[in-house]
């Protein structure tokens, strides 16, 4: 690559870089283009010369969680373990540290964008809902392979759980309540495992 080409995608890879921060940091609608400028070491030229807008901006951050959705989310869980079923906890185990990291100040970059942006701003909600699904197919493919019945929907409430617990762990900067929501799927996923699968019980008194 000759060098001004690669001086050009360094330039853009720190303005979207430095996008993904501040949209998750501050939100989208209140990170202004001199922040993200100053945070990327861009001029304004540098900006308009690979994306119209700030909104194509934000097109962009979106196909790169997707991107980044294997490498960086989903390999460290499924390196930590082959059983299926432990695999989906390790990737929740992922954004629990994130939790105890920042303080529970950590909020799902994809899941605050789903909630800020406009309705009316269709090609952003497309590319959330492509997040949403990758992320709810790689659940998806470990309950089949752990033979949990509607595999499908229980992927959706994994997610749902997931964002849930995450925003209930920020508002109330403690992790327990993140730990409760987990708990309780544990629980719900141990249930719908075939009989000779599931965890030994206590028996009741």
């Amino acid at each position: 690559m000759p060098v001004k080409s690669a001086a050009a995608a360094d330039t853009r890879s720190r303005i979207v870089e430095a996008a993904r921060y501040l949209f998750w940091e501050k939100g989208y609608a209140a990170t202004g283009l001199a922040e993200l400028l100053a945070r990327a070491n861009a001029n304004s030229g540098s900006f308009y010369h690979f994306f119209d807008s700030k909104d194509a901006l934000l097109r962009t951050v979106l196909d790169t969680y997707v991107e980044l959705l294997e490498p960086r989310v989903l390999r460290p869980a499924w390196q930590s373990t082959t059983d299926p079923i432990d695999r989906v906890f390790a990737l929740l185990d992922g954004y629990r540290e994130r939790l105890v990291t920042t303080d529970c100040q950590y909020g799902c970059p994809i899941g605050r964008l789903a909630l800020e942006l406009d309705p009316e701003n269709t090609p952003a909600h497309a590319l959330i809902a492509q997040n949403f699904t990758s992320w709810k197919q790689a659940v998806k493919v470990c309950l089949q392979a752990a033979r949990i019945p509607r595999s499908d929907a229980v992927a959706t409430f994994v997610l749902t759980v997931m964002e849930g617990a995450v925003m209930q762990a920020r508002a109330y900067r403690r992790i327990e309540p993140y730990d409760a929501c987990v708990a309780q799927l544990r629980l719900h996923i141990d249930m719908l495992k075939p009989r000779r699968h599931r965890s030994p019980t206590r028996s009741r008194r």
